[in-house]
């Protein structure tokens, strides 16, 4: 890791439903042993309806998100409609794949449009591209593949991928060290956005940590 940059250990997430997409992280940031910020925001707006959760350097994920927002809105002026996910997925796959040698960005991409409805697309390291009805990412996610692919179920309602999500990144979090604090959440439909809040004190299940 390069002198003064801040790595951010994680645990990202985002599920489809039928009518939207729940997306979710926790909210430490780590240089090394020790813990930057407690309450980071790793849920990202580049559009309307289209967020991004960010996993990697938190600088080079940051970089790469302010640059596919300017594209997006460029986008939005230019054609006279809003983008869609698929089209915001494939800058950030772009972005990260040609810069793969500089980079430490793994980024999962979700949201709503008119054309494709809601959909969930994972840019891991590297820069590959890979739609998902859901994706795991981060430090975090190595302790909960298990767990995932065991609770996800075909047709979730919104409260139940807004549960599945909630569980999975509380397990996440009580196993790796790099991943901790607060779980925030977002639900993108066609009607908008609504942000979810869950203190650490609060978090479900048996297995609490502090931030």
């Amino acid at each position: 890791m390069k002198q003064g940059e801040v790595n951010l250990g994680t645990s990202i997430m985002a599920v489809a439903f039928a009518d939207g997409v729940v997306i979710g992280a926790d909210s430490r940031t780590t240089t090394g042993a020790y813990i930057a910020n407690r309450v980071t925001d790793k849920l990202t707006k580049v559009h309307d309806r289209i967020y991004c959760c960010r996993s990697g350097s938190a600088a080079d994920t940051q970089a790469v998100a302010d640059i596919v927002h300017y594209y997006l809105q460029l986008y939005s002026v230019q054609e006279n409609e809003m983008p869609s996910v698929r089209t915001a997925s494939a800058l950030f796959q772009e972005l990260c794949y040609q810069n793969k040698d500089m980079l430490t960005a793994g980024i999962i991409v979700a949201g709503w449009d008119e054309k494709n409805g809601p959909s969930v697309y994972n840019v891991p390291l590297g820069g590959s591209l890979h739609k998902q009805p859901f994706a795991i990412g981060g430090s975090g996610s190595t302790y909960i593949y298990g767990y995932c692919d065991s609770n996800f179920k075909e047709n979730m309602t919104q409260t139940e991928c807004v549960e599945f999500v909630k569980n999975s990144l509380s397990l996440a979090m009580s196993r790796d060290g790099s991943s901790g604090g607060v779980i925030r959440l977002a639900v993108i439909t066609k009607d908008g956005v609504e942000r979810m809040f869950v203190p650490g004190d609060q978090l479900p299940g048996i297995l609490k940590r502090e931030g």
